[in-house]
């Protein structure tokens, strides 16, 4: 392998046995080619983001260390979600399985098909947290530390679960 880039992973999921799926998504994370889980957080539970009416997530976060550029690693998240069924139905609809490419090392892009970092991760609870439960000094370029925004998600529902 390349010298590694240091890459994060958002999972969630809450159709068909969200737990299952989120950790069947790690796995796959593990298996990507030219890459190597170092870390995956704890798995919370949380309230749906932007509809109400579908059941809770599941979400955690995950540390690649990884030799395929941004894009390419982009393409392999994609690729992993529809494996697990992910349709895209609607904005903010229910998942099987949903990964987002939060980092990729001091990464910043801005194009139709990726955003790094991930625009909106600063502002999330279940990004957060998980974040810092495996990366307690992660910086979001830009944005400054990811601890920073902990203060900002606080009355974000998220519990701990396994």
């Amino acid at each position: 392998m390349a010298i590694p880039h240091r890459a994060f992973v958002a999972l969630g999921a809450n159709l068909d046995d969200p737990l299952a799926q989120v950790r069947s998504g790690a796995t796959a994370l593990a298996a990507l080619p030219d890459s190597r889980l170092v870390a995956c957080s704890s798995l919370y539970r949380t309230a749906p983001v932007g509809l109400a009416g579908q059941p809770d997530y599941i979400n955690a976060v995950a540390w690649l260390e990884t030799a395929l550029p941004p894009q390419a690693l982009l393409e392999a998240l994609l690729a992993i979600e529809a494996g697990f069924g992910r349709r895209r139905d609607y904005h903010h609809a229910p998942r099987t399985l949903d990964l987002d490419l939060l980092l990729h090392d001091d990464t910043t892009i801005d194009s139709p098909s990726l955003c790094l970092p991930h625009p909106r991760m600063h502002l999330r609870a279940f990004v957060i947290v998980p974040l810092l439960e495996i990366a307690p000094d992660c910086r979001i370029p830009g944005r400054g530390t990811a601890a920073a925004w902990l203060p900002a998600v606080r009355t974000q529902r998220i519990e701990r679960i396994a």
